[in-house]
This record gives structure tokens, C-alpha cells and sequence, in this order.
């Protein structure tokens, strides 16, 4: 494996701190969420979002996880609402897992692990660009979906047809035409806290919106992402499984909930 950050036991995220010392700040991801404890807050707004599929410009298998990028020079894919002022644009989506069935999430919910999670990422359109909102405090909104075993999913199969494409480190090839919008649930109904990227460099950037109610993936289809490597093509082979960071300390934060 190369140097650099990773999932591995020599670099995995309990050694990120000696590289990002932010790994042991205030206000880390992913976290446990205990609903008892959440927050009811009434002021809290529906979540608006609104998704061009023409946005949609390639996906890449990027060493850690792979991501679908979007055009986002224009408001014509953005979240809006919610615990957020102002307009985020959708950056890109990506997905964590792990090796089996039994954990894989990032976020847990009463120390409960799902297969998989998916993030939506957002830049708060206040700043110029991703570049710049990245590591402002209030410069990402990150909406997390749960993904939970049960029947096929075919909006997520648009997807997982193009992993075989993109199976070693570095690989991409065009994907249009999608609107991610289809990934999420019926329900938008979320909890909210202050959050981090959760990859370094784990900037204390994000307003995570955890999604309550989960989709669902086949086990079939979720053995289709652990096809995918780590390694590029010249190294030796890694499968890319357990790419998941385990929830932090909550130090004091509150997690809000827009439903009673």
C-alpha cells in the first residue's frame, strides 16, 4: 500500500490524529445517535432539495471510497432548508461499507450498524467555491442516507453498473444523467448536529443531516461495492471494504431532531 492516510491497520483512523490532530477535536463524525436524546426542535425546517440529472459528469474510484462528481457552477443542484441558511450546492456522493452485512455505516443509531451509508455532499454557496467553503465552519452540508438489507434497489443500480469500470485507484469514466435525488427515502425526516469530514483532513466544516428513515440494498448488490480495490492497478490487490470511520465522542454537542 502507499503512504498516506487509509482504512488499514498501519494508517487506519485510530492513526490519524498523529498526521490531523483535528481527528481529536470538538465537534468530529460520524457519531452514535441515541434518538432518546435528541432534541425535538420545532424550528427546524423541511429539507429542500432539488437536483439536476444533467449535473452528473463521471465517477471515480478514488483510493478510499468511489464518488459520482457533479457540475457545480450553477444553483441548479442544491439543498436548501433544514438546519441550513442560504443555498449548499452538491458537490458529489459517496458511499461507505464494510466487509459483510453487520457493519459498514459510519453513523450508527443506538450503536446499531447498517451495511452502508451514503453522503451527499453540499458547499455553502456564501464562499466561492468548494475550495474555499471546505474548511469553514459552516461551509459543508452533508445529508447521510442508511442503507439497510432487503429487496434490490434499482435506483442504486444505476449506479453499481458502473463500478466494473472503475475497479482499481484512480479509475473514472463518465456517468450522466442521474438524479441523486432518487437514493433518498420517502421520508426526509433527519437529525442534525455540528459535525467534520470524516476523511481527513477532517475539517470541522460540516452540518451533518442523518436521514431517519433508511433504503434498501440487496446483499448481492452490496457485495458488487466490495469488488471494488483500493490498490491502483500496478499494486498488489486490496479490496476496498470497511472504508468506515467509527463514531466519535459527541463532547458535549446536542443532536437536534426535525421529528417527534
Amino acid at each position: 500500500m502507499s503512504h498516506g492516510w487509509g482504512y488499514g491497520p498501519a494508517n487506519g483512523p485510530d492513526k490519524w490524529a498523529e498526521e490531523f490532530p483535528v481527528a481529536n477535536g470538538p465537534r468530529q463524525s460520524p457519531i452514535n445517535i441515541v434518538p432518546k436524546e435528541a432534541k425535538y426542535d420545532p424550528s427546524l425546517k423541511p429539507l429542500k432539495v432539488r437536483y439536476d440529472p444533467s449535473n452528473a459528469k463521471g465517477i471515480l474510484n478514488n483510493g478510499h471510497s468511489f464518488q459520482v462528481d457533479y457540475v457545480d457552477d450553477t444553483d441548479s443542484s442544491i439543498l436548501a432548508g433544514g438546519p441550513v441558511s442560504g443555498k449548499y450546492r452538491l458537490k458529489q456522493f459517496h458511499f461507505h461499507w464494510g466487509a459483510g452485512d453487520d457493519c459498514g455505516s459510519e453513523h450508527t443509531v443506538n450503536g446499531v450498524k447498517f451495511p452502508c451509508e451514503l453522503h451527499l455532499v453540499h458547499w455553502n454557496t456564501k464562499y466561492p467555491s468548494f475550495g474555499d467553503a471546505v474548511s469553514q465552519p459552516d461551509g459543508l452540508a452533508v445529508i447521510g442516507v442508511f442503507l439497510k438489507i432487503g429487496a434490490a434497489n434499482p435506483r442504486l443500480q444505476k449506479v453499481l453498473d458502473n463500478l466494473d469500470a472503475i475497479k482499481t485507484k484512480g479509475k473514472q469514466t463518465t456517468f450522466s444523467n442521474f438524479d441523486p435525488k432518487t437514493l433518498l427515502p420517502g421520508s426526509l425526516d433527519y437529525w442534525t448536529y455540528e459535525g467534520s469530514l470524516t476523511t481527513p483532513p477532517l475539517f470541522e466544516s460540516v452540518t451533518w443531516i442523518v436521514l431517519k428513515e433508511p433504503i434498501s440494498v440487496s446483499s448481492s448488490q452490496m457485495s458488487k461495492f466490495r469488488c471494488l480495490l483500493f490498490s491502483a492497478e500496478e499494486e498488489d490487490s486490496c479490496n476496498m471494504v470497511d472504508n468506515y470511520r467509527p463514531p466519535q465522542l459527541l463532547k458535549g454537542r446536542q443532536v437536534r431532531a426535525s421529528f417527534k
